[in-house]
């Protein structure tokens, strides 16, 4: 109770000191996004053992209507569409105060790559273990890659911030138009990738939508998207186009992938996915005002406060945690494992599966939470926080792909784990995080 206590009073204090001028909404949908995204990954996990062997499978593969709720529990574009508000926001006003292009990279980088690193570290560490005890380094990149999934956003995400100066620039520049060139590239993308058989121009989209998701949140800031009359009219705009797409066009129904299915819209991501970025955030804008309204309250925005204090140590850990579940289960003779998803049984069981899954993911939390404070990295050139992350979103992209294990010595890809340890390091990222003398709000 007292360190409960503690961490509540911390946020308290940040939340108390926070100044009206502040878009509170932009910070509960941050922490919204990221624990949409939690459940709907634990909902989703579906491991089973039968005659001794176990199966990692997976609920949109056993019951088919589960992939509508991927329309609800997608919400990447959300955590992009938010990023890319509060990204113009910083870079408007370090452009204000004079502060250099490095200066701005610095904590952001030392923000979303610093939690990461001690993620990686105890995998390296789990996966030699597992070496020793005579695990396959196949069956070690598969629990690997199960738990190092959420590492592709971060892949993605931190090469969209390096790039801010450049998309802001477009968007004062050329406003929605910027938007638009991207949807028309991915459109283009698409075409290519379905009529051409062009499967390889498809990995392009991550950039085309994620960016395009990111110039939303310019457009937020300005007025674009929001209030009663414009969240509904982009939220009926795109959910019209995306229903036409799934039910005529060559797409499927989920907003994720499905084991077993040839296409997918988020692996290389496709239009879908860009259309229901703009169903969520326009649904979300049109209740802004009195959800601003009631984040004024101590209460809802403390715990707002609470949750951004360790938002990415929640997003990066909460596959880790669950995995851990799984493994200890299946140590303690498949307790638990035995039943078939998707029954009314394996149904009744998931409420003790989340709390489970919860009370692990909070241990890591609290572990783990202080190396996403903002301070702590060194002040490097420009040119090396740019290649620094490159390296980083290289290497995370890889791993969150195929996992640790490999032929490599000890039985894993070490090339591959060095990539974001150098690259942090050539950044000026500190890997031991900042000193935990405030907290993060």
């Amino acid at each position: 109770m007292g360190s409960r206590g503690s961490i509540w009073s911390r946020a308290a204090a940040v939340a108390a000191a926070t100044p009206d001028t502040r878009n509170r909404y932009v910070d509960f949908l941050r922490a919204l996004s990221i624990c949409a995204v939690v459940v709907g990954h634990w909902l989703i996990a579906a491991p089973y053992v039968a005659g001794g062997e176990l199966t990692l499978g997976n609920m949109l593969e056993h019951q088919e209507w589960t992939r509508l709720l991927t329309w609800v529990f997608q919400v990447m574009p959300v955590f992009f569409i938010v990023g890319g508000y509060s990204n113009g926001v910083s870079w408007n006003a370090a452009r204000r105060d004079g502060r250099p292009y490095s200066e701005w990279l610095r904590g952001r980088l030392q923000r979303l790559v610093g939690p990461v690193l001690p993620l990686l570290a105890l995998w390296v560490i789990l996966g030699v273990i597992a070496g020793r005890l005579g695990m396959s380094p196949e069956m070690v990149a598969a629990g690997s890659q199960m738990a190092l999934i959420p590492i592709w956003f971060l892949a993605v995400y931190v090469g969209v911030v390096v790039v801010v100066p450049l998309t802001y620039s477009a968007w004062e520049r050329y406003g929605l138009t910027s938007v638009a060139v991207l949807a028309l590239a991915v459109v283009i993308d698409d075409v290519l990738f379905f009529a051409a058989d062009l499967r390889a121009v498809g990995w392009l989209n991550y950039a085309f939508i994620w960016v395009a998701a990111h110039q939303l949140g310019y457009a937020w800031r300005d007025g674009y998207l929001s209030g009663p009359k414009l969240g509904p009219a982009w939220a009926i705009a795109g959910a019209l186009l995306m229903v036409a797409l799934v039910t005529l066009g060559p797409y499927p129904v989920s907003m994720v992938s499905v084991p077993g299915q040839e296409v997918s819209n988020t692996l290389p991501p496709k239009l879908p996915m860009l259309t229901l970025a703009v169903v969520q955030i326009g649904l979300l804008l049109s209740i802004e005002a009195p959800m601003r309204r009631w984040l004024n309250g101590a209460a809802p925005w403390t715990a707002t406060v609470l949750v951004n204090g360790m938002i990415m140590t929640v997003f990066l850990w909460h596959l880790t945690a669950s995995t851990l579940v799984i493994a200890s289960a299946i140590w303690l003779g498949d307790i638990g494992l035995t039943v078939e998803p998707g029954s009314g049984a394996w149904w009744a069981a998931r409420p003790l599966w989340l709390g489970l899954y919860a009370v692990g993911l909070v241990l890591f939390a609290l572990a783990f939470m202080r190396f996403e404070r903002g301070g702590g990295a060194r002040t490097v050139a420009a040119w090396r926080q740019v290649a620094g992350a490159a390296l980083v979103c290289a290497g995370l992209a890889l791993l969150a792909l195929h996992g640790i294990g490999g032929d490599g010595p000890l039985g894993l890809r070490l090339w591959v784990l060095l990539l974001p340890f150098a690259g942090a390091a050539l950044a000026g990222v500190n890997p031991l995080g900042a000193a935990p003398a405030r907290a993060a709000g």
